[in-house]
């Protein structure tokens, strides 16, 4: 079926799909010895984990699957009581708490259904610093609950009296309400030809990042995509150029992506191999975009 004209979604010719899997990392190719920085490993996540170096990553960013039944494109991540999906998340935590640096950071995400399980598995093994609460406007009404619009997105750091953190790469540019002068001139706000503005310092609840619509070119088929804006804001904040940044369940690629275009090194695993490829492509267009 052909797509709407404005309907920018990535898609796959059967030549990109068969040219982008050829770049992607097996476990065969882990298995030799082939290095894993600024790569998309394809392979499941605890036979993958042994050959990405401990204590490797600046910067660990981490989208598990909810604790919801969803399709990922023919496989299913099926929900399971509290206890459960708090003994998932600790198969695999441990190990990958051990590709940080001793001076590196973790986000971890989640909805308010998982988010008490992610507090305490994660509370385990690093110093939770703050919770980032993102407003992404995006769920369905109910007729007797509230909407479901906001995602946790947990902030933690192994050591936290020695942490990177640039709050200067993510001072935000707020219009004035009240513009307040001192001796007739500005208090800590700029006038300009928009507008009055002051700049200040990020809050823990964002409201200011939409997510992936069909218009937008970054967006694809993977059910719970993250914006690019999202990892931005976190890449910028908690890593330097050319930092590592390492993504267990990468999904479309988005970390490897804003990775990619802020200047820092990557690496990814994902088990689906039709999302590598669609983080393949994306990594490409990024060499342009």
């Amino acid at each position: 079926m052909a797509k709407a004209p404005r309907n920018r979604t990535l898609t796959l010719t059967e030549k990109e799909r068969a040219d982008y899997k050829a770049r992607l990392l097996s476990e065969s190719d882990l298995s030799i010895g082939i290095d894993t920085i600024n790569k998309v490993i394809n392979a499941d996540l605890k036979k993958a984990l042994p050959f990405v170096p401990d204590l490797s990553a600046d910067l660990i960013i981490i989208d598990p699957p909810y604790n919801l039944t969803k399709d990922f494109h023919g496989t299913t991540f099926s929900s399971r009581t509290e206890q459960a999906y708090t003994d998932y998340l600790r198969e695999w935590m441990p190990d990958v708490v051990a590709k940080l640096k001793p001076t590196g950071s973790l986000y971890l995400c989640g909805d308010w259904r998982s988010t008490s399980a992610l507090q305490q598995v994660l509370s385990e093994h690093l110093h939770i610093i703050n919770r980032i609460t993102w407003q992404r406007e995006k769920g369905r009404g109910a007729i007797n609950n509230w909407k479901n619009g906001m995602e946790d997105i947990w902030f933690a750091v192994k050591d936290p009296k020695h942490y990177y953190f640039n709050v200067e790469n993510v001072k935000q540019r707020r219009k004035v309400i009240a513009p307040y002068k001192t001796d007739n001139q500005p208090k800590d706000w700029e006038d300009t030809p928009h507008g009055k503005f002051r700049t200040t310092y990020p809050s823990n609840f964002w409201d200011d990042i939409s997510i992936p619509f069909w218009s937008m070119p970054e967006n694809t088929e993977h059910p719970t995509q993250k914006p690019e804006k999202l990892y931005a804001k976190l890449i910028l904040a908690s890593s330097k150029e050319n930092d590592i940044i390492f993504d267990p369940f990468l999904g479309s690629g988005t970390s490897c992506v804003v990775a990619k275009k802020l200047k820092r090194r990557y690496c990814g695993i994902e088990i689906n191999t039709e999302y590598c490829c669609w983080a393949e492509k994306r990594l490409f267009l990024a060499e342009k975009d």
